[in-house]
């Protein structure tokens, strides 16, 4: 199962990068391959400083080795070795009506000290964090997941919607990172299901992030605006790098495991703003998005 994932996250990391490349039409991706000297290693592509993508990364890994001491203590077991690969990316555009997409696919393996899977699960997801609320690019990003999540189980949308509001909640800002989409972790062989169910779904999530997203960054990435519109931006980026430095499980897992800290980091977009106590004015658009943050709602039935 980790060969034929690893395999799949390197088609897709070329599918989406060549896709991407295309809607950008001037930056291109630098990659950059990297070895951990523990086990594994990397691929990292950046693009920057394009016509519509101000900063983004698609990312994919693949490392081993004897587990941690925290990530023991954080999986609750004793000594173990593990495998994980996955592709992670984050595109900030440079429009703020274009929205901020992360995703990411992920697979894991837990041995014991005669080298037997004793462990193993996928995990992953999509969300989107706009800057400016357009309900009708909300509900189409969520239709999307919704249709892929109906393919394989009629539960999996609300479960996973659900988890995704959970997960990506900057608790000590209450407000949600952004309008979500799905979030699942610890998707393990079950009765009902077995890990090559789980590789089907996720997979079919993974070719569908494309569709997802593209639609909304054509729409938009024309529209003008002006120095309002890119402060607000960057306040909200301000957000962004809060949740993923505070409360992102990934991050945290990268930096606990001697993980590449530029391909951790990534994540950040290029400028962000802090400005103290700031309020966004009564009925206005900006104010319009913070009620939204404050209090997810159903983007489809």
């Amino acid at each position: 199962m980790k060969d034929t994932f690893y395999q799949y996250i390197q088609n897709l990391q070329d599918e989406i990068t060549a896709t991407i490349e295309k809607t950008d039409g001037k930056a291109k991706f630098r990659e950059d391959l990297w070895k951990r000297k523990e086990g594994g290693g990397g691929r990292t592509r950046i693009i920057e400083k394009g016509n519509v993508f101000e900063k983004g990364g698609v990312n994919i890994s693949a490392v081993h080795g004897a587990l941690p001491k925290t990530m023991q203590q954080y999986f609750n077991v004793e000594e173990a070795d593990f495998f994980a690969c996955g592709l992670s990316l984050v595109l900030h555009p440079k429009n703020p009506f274009v929205p901020t997409v992360h995703a990411n696919w992920r697979y894991f393996e837990m041995y014991d000290k005669n080298g037997k899977i004793v462990d193993s699960w996928f995990g992953g997801g999509q969300d989107l964090t706009p800057y400016y609320l357009f309900e009708e690019d909300a509900t189409h990003f969520h239709r999307i997941c919704k249709t892929v999540c109906d393919k394989h189980d009629k539960s999996f949308y609300e479960k996973y919607k659900q988890a995704c509001d959970n997960y990506f909640w900057n608790a000590h800002r209450d407000e949600a990172r952004g309008i979500g989409g799905l979030f699942f972790d610890y998707c393990k062989a079950t009765e009902e299901k077995q890990m090559t169910d789980w590789y089907a779904f996720v997979t079919e999530v993974g070719n569908h992030f494309l569709d997802a997203y593209l639609p909304i960054v054509e729409k938009r990435k024309n529209l003008p605006y002006g120095e309002k519109e890119r402060n607000w931006q960057e306040i909200r980026r301000g957000r962004y790098v809060e949740f993923n430095l505070v409360h992102d499980k990934g991050t945290l897992f990268g930096l606990k495991t001697n993980g590449r800290i530029e391909s951790i980091l990534m994540s950040l977009p290029p400028q962000v703003q802090w400005v103290y106590n700031f309020e966004p004015e009564k009925n206005s658009r900006e104010e319009a998005l913070i009620n939204v943050l404050k209090n997810p709602k159903e983007w489809v039935v």
